[in-house]
């Protein structure tokens, strides 16, 4: 049965693209059903990599057995979400699918349109979207609002990734949804030689943040709270703008002044690898997450990790972590001065990390778990 059950997904950007974790989990997702015998397309968007188009990538029809096709897409800020995802949509209504797996809620607006002509619809909502600062009003808000609403209306199963969205959609629309998380996989360890070579970084010599570079990631909280830090630790903040460069020139004004803290704009490739692997902790101080893909990362490569205290960072570290209160720079001042000056704590904290997450979190369930719901909609 399942080799010949064909599934269209759409609402990343594109695959393959590091573009944000919707497109990691995207790719992730697809090449493990490819694996299982699935026909698996991916909708992408046209136009350029948000963090400039030096990022863009060749575009082929192929990846990793995935068929991708480009739809139309209006390359302009809050349009190319919209444009490509409607498009999407209007192509999987009229394709020969049993399941439309739409990602995030923006794009579940157009649930409708495969609904209304018999399609099974399987919606993952990857965070609660309208909340995120660019969306909190205006048309985006209003939108993506109306897409959390048609999600519920239209989805036949709805999957969430993590505890508190789901109790967010029973407690707001008495809707029951899916518990199924990302997951991860182990990666290879690497030595600091690009890093080494560009950036002057060697094992266990830096803090980092590796991530999108946007308002609720909690950056701005590093910094000033990074500043008064005592320690001779660089603080390393890896990952590209999205959408606008602004945010990028607000946080290397709060920086300026320290020469310990390195901008290394987009990563990807061996450079990513090389971040992860040397660095002396990896933090994330959100305000607001999904399901932090990032910190798996981080936690797979074996970082001690230092987040901040919101359900979705908690979840995923339980006690295998440093946490700090969310949004409060003195906290996360004292918390960063602690980790460098107990390196037997991180140490500590380093050696479970990668078995904790990698157990936990693992692809192999994640992928049986959808494959049962896929099952559950025909």
């Amino acid at each position: 049965m399942d080799k010949c059950l064909k599934i269209a997904m759409f609402g990343h950007k594109r695959v393959p693209s590091r573009e944000g974790g919707v497109e990691i989990v995207v790719e992730e997702l697809c090449s493990h059903l490819v694996e299982r015998g699935f026909d698996v397309t991916c909708y992408n968007r046209a136009g350029h990599h948000v963090s400039g188009a030096e990022y863009d990538q060749e575009r082929s029809k192929k990846y990793k057995g995935i068929c991708l096709k480009t739809v139309p897409t209006i390359d302009k800020r809050g349009l190319a979400a919209v444009s490509s995802s409607f498009f999407a949509a209007l192509i999987c209504t009229f394709g020969k699918y049993d399941i439309v797996h739409i990602h995030a809620e923006g794009p579940a607006f157009f649930s409708c349109l495969p609904k209304l002509f018999g399609k099974k619809i399987v919606v993952t909502i990857h965070g609660i979207d309208w909340q995120r600062e660019k969306w909190k009003s205006g048309f985006g808000s209003k939108f993506i609002r109306q897409g959390e609403k048609n999600a519920v209306k239209y989805a036949d199963e709805i999957i969430v990734l993590s505890k508190g969205v789901q109790e967010y959609f029973k407690n707001v629309y008495d809707k029951e949804t899916h518990f199924i998380p990302n997951g991860i996989s182990r990666p290879d360890i690497r030595s600091a030689k690009i890093i080494a070579e560009k950036f002057g970084l060697i094992k266990d010599s830096y803090i980092l943040f590796l991530g999108r570079l946007v308002p609720e990631k909690g950056i701005r909280y590093l910094i000033e709270a990074f500043k008064n830090v005592k320690t001779d630790k660089k603080l390393v903040i890896a990952g590209g703008s999205s959408d606008t460069d602004g945010f990028m020139k607000e946080l290397k004004e709060l920086a300026n002044g320290d020469d310990r803290i390195v901008f290394t704009g987009f990563v990807q490739g061996q450079i990513l690898d090389e971040l992860y692997s040397n660095a002396y902790i990896y933090t994330l101080p959100s305000d607001l997450e999904g399901m932090p893909l990032s910190l798996l990362e981080a936690m797979s490569y074996g970082n001690c990790c230092l987040v901040s205290d919101i359900p979705e960072c908690a979840e995923v570290v339980e006690n295998k972590a440093l946490l700090f209160k969310k949004s409060d720079i003195n906290d996360l001042k004292e918390k960063l001065q602690d980790a460098c000056c107990h390196p037997e704590k991180i140490a500590l904290l380093k050696q479970d990390a990668a078995d904790f997450i990698c157990k936990k979190y693992n692809w192999d369930d994640v992928v049986e778990q959808t494959v049962a719901l896929y099952r559950r909609t025909k």
